[in-house]
């Protein structure tokens, strides 16, 4: 390989924040073989990783000479955040995809204002969580390594292990307008909501009207009710709300678009018992409740309601009305005023407190008019009390979420939050999770004199170490850096088991260094290998080496008397489940000399499964459907119906073809000095806890080893 073209990086802490504290960094290069990455040169402070206590590892302790993975294969607030969309709405994280619109913040002239962007990734990480507490009653739920926009500028919410950087402290004030406390959620789905909402919206702008009609042989009865509106999401929910109630109105056009008017669709029914439950289920409670009430606000504002130039206002001159609109108010705590009739009568129920009050409001009473809802082009102006006034570390690893957007930023529960960083390896770089996790290769050059170190303390206590669980050791920047040979001589010569785990072809030039470290100390090898089909591999994993390449390096494993495993994993539905398709692969990997498969269906968690569809859409637009049907909503997991017919169809192909190993539900516990604890945790967990990613293993599985699209990196 050609190494030139270099290009010297910064030498202080400016070159990649957040390594500042962990390692210093050399010099940053570029080079032809690699067009478009560049590799950071650091001098790091550790090699081992200590996996978390809280983690269901069965292996304690990894070593990761690169962060970020030049294979090109394809983190952090609690799910329930709720994220500002681009149509005024507050949705939560875990229910957002790529491509969605959203809010994010850009410097316009003198102000930061809020503006529209998209989601362009998602992914998910399991990291120890923080409660922060503002002075409004906002709560936030978040990684120690995320950051928020406080009035001194961005800050992580917790100090770094080790040396510092800017984060949170009390009496800091984060910008935004906050949510206040939340209290108990409105379920839209409720009746009580419901029939709010219509008394709301029908009291509101609706005509109900009962008469007679004489002929000339008889009078006759008539009943009618009728509600017109201009936007049809108003129109469709009532219909729709009124259906839930029995009772079934017509869509008829109202009137027709002209230069001083828009055009209208009227509901109607005629159905006299229709009317009469009509008329009964707008009649207020006796007692009603905060469910009722916020549908009432919500529905009177989609009748009556306006925001305009950061003014919410709900106009009306019934007495009742206004009075049922501030006991609303007061119940739902949104501070309001009356203001004083005009001379029309009509009066204007206002709600005061800026655009912190104003959220609240369509947070809670959550109206069908998207266009009432918009604060695209305002200025970011903090009018609510975001001072932290607690920070607490829950003392628990949990799930969390982050999203990369094209303004590098979002709104999280009403405040200006940051990128995180992308895919775990990249969390303290401030680079993001897509691209720069491709592109941006950190690699610790020192990593074999800062092993030899580590090992040699009195404290070692020679457990498992696991390589490939976080990115590839044999990724192709291996062949200019050279790293693992000294790795492995190292940890053998410790006395320490190693397991490495890889799709990377380049582990051949290593199998003399491997035959002879396995005299010393147990070694296990695995190799990932999903798909057999050459063109489907290409389209899944254009940067990795080809299916046929990685065979060939398990028969040189297997002829060095390795017993090498190799991951059938993910069996994709509909494209690589057939009895030919697996009884083809399984034919090849006894031929090239395996002992044993591990295999699984596809695993989609929440921030792989948008990357995965995306695909989808592109590759194979006629499974789309089936695959939604398979995977709905926020499920991960095909079915259990499918993964038993699967594992019917798969268990006795393997038993036929001798690569009986151990199922998915069989693993190790932690601490083993077996290396086998790291290939059977790996699928069983499908993917390393945590930060830990096993950029090696060639799955569809959350955060287990990514693929890419030519266009896009994707992490499936």
């Amino acid at each position: 390989m050609r190494w030139q073209g270099q290009k010297l990086g910064e030498t202080d802490a400016a070159a990649l924040p957040g390594l500042e504290d962990r390692s210093s960094v050399l010099r940053s290069v570029t080079t032809p073989e690699f067009a478009g990455m560049t590799f950071h040169e650091v001098l790091s402070k550790s090699a081992l990783n200590h996996v978390p206590g809280a983690s269901r590892m069965p292996f304690a302790w990894t070593i990761n000479p690169y962060r970020g993975c030049s294979h090109a294969c394809v983190y952090c607030v609690s799910p329930d955040t709720l994220i500002l969309c681009a149509d005024g709405r507050q949705r939560p994280l875990k229910n957002l995809e790529i491509g969605d619109e959203i809010v994010g913040t850009e410097k316009v002239g003198d102000y930061r204002r809020y503006v529209r962007t998209t989601i362009q990734a998602k992914w998910s990480t399991r990291k120890p969580a923080y409660r922060v507490g503002l002075a409004d009653g906002t709560e936030l739920i978040a990684s120690g390594d995320h950051r928020f926009l406080t009035e001194r500028g961005w800050k992580h919410v917790a100090d770094a292990e080790t040396g510092q950087r800017p984060h949170l402290t009390t009496n800091n004030r984060l910008m935004g307008f906050g949510i206040g406390p939340v209290g108990a959620a409105i379920d839209q789905e409720s009746v009580a909501y419901r029939r709010g909402y219509l008394s709301g919206m029908i009291r509101g702008d609706g005509m109900i009207f009962h008469g007679t009609y004489p002929s000339a042989t008889r009078t006759r009865e008539i009943n009618m009710f009728r509600l017109a509106l201009i936007d049809a999401e108003a129109l469709e929910r009532t219909r729709e709300y009124l259906e839930a109630e029995d009772v079934f109105t017509r869509v008829r056009p109202f009137t027709v678009a002209s230069a001083t008017r828009t055009a209208a669709d009227a509901i109607h029914t005629a159905a006299r018992a229709n009317v009469e439950t009509i008329e009964q289920l707008i009649v207020t409670p006796t007692t009603p409740d905060t469910h009722w009430f916020a549908g009432f606000l919500g529905g009177i504002f989609d009748a009556e309601g306006s925001c305009s130039r950061g003014v919410l206002r709900i106009s009306n001159k019934d007495a009742d009305i206004i009075r049922l609109i501030e006991d609303g108010m007061r119940t739902l705590g949104i501070p309001h005023i009356v203001e004083p009739p005009r001379s029309n009568d009509v009066r204007n129920v206002r709600v005061t407190g800026g655009l912190p009050s104003r959220q609240r409001f369509f947070t809670l009473t959550t109206p069908a008019i998207t266009r009432k809802l918009d604060v695209v082009g305002t200025a970011v102006k903090t009018a609510s009390d975001l001072r932290v006034v607690s920070l607490e570390a829950l003392g628990e690893v949990q799930d969390l979420l982050d999203i990369t957007t094209g303004t590098g930023d979002f709104i999280a529960n009403g405040v200006i939050s940051h990128n995180c960083f992308a895919r775990g390896t990249h969390e303290y770089l401030d680079l993001d999770g897509g691209a720069d996790f491709d592109s941006q290769i950190v690699v610790k050059v020192n990593v074999v004199e800062i092993l030899e170190k580590e090992l040699r303390k009195g404290s070692w206590q020679h457990e498992t170490v696991a390589l490939g669980t976080n990115t590839d050791p044999y990724q192709r920047a291996e062949g200019r850096y050279k790293l693992m040979p000294g790795i492995i001589e190292t940890l053998a010569a410790s006395g320490t088991p190693m397991s490495i785990l890889t799709k990377g072809t380049l582990i051949r030039r290593d199998i003399p260094l491997l035959v002879k470290a396995a005299e010393r100390v147990p070694v296990d090898v695995q190799m990932s290998i999903a798909m057999y089909d050459d063109d489907l591999q290409k389209t899944i994993e254009p940067g990795a080496p080809t299916t046929q390449a990685r065979l060939d390096t398990v028969r040189a494993l297997a002829d060095a008397g390795f017993r090498v495993t190799v991951f059938l994993m993910p069996i994709m539905p509909h494209m690589t489940d057939s009895v030919a398709a697996i009884d083809d692969a399984l034919a090849r990997i006894k031929a090239a000399g395996a002992r044993s498969v591990i295999y699984g269906a596809l695993h989609l968690r929440a921030g792989v499964k948008p990357w995965f569809f995306q695909w989808l859409g592109e590759a194979r637009p006629d499974l789309v459907s089936s695959y939604r049907g398979l995977y709905p909503g926020v499920s991960a997991e095909a079915p259990k119906g499918y993964r038993q017919w699967l594992a019917k169809r798969a268990r006795p192909l393997i038993r036929m073809h001798g690569l009986d190993g151990r199922h998915e539900d069989d693993y190790p516990q932690r601490g083993s000095r077996s290396g086998q604890g790291h290939v059977e945790s790996i699928w069983r967990q499908g993917g390393v806890q945590p930060t830990q990613r096993p950029s090696a293993a060639v799955t569809f599985r959350t955060t287990g080893s990514s693929t890419a699209s030519a266009a896009q990196p994707m992490l499936f």
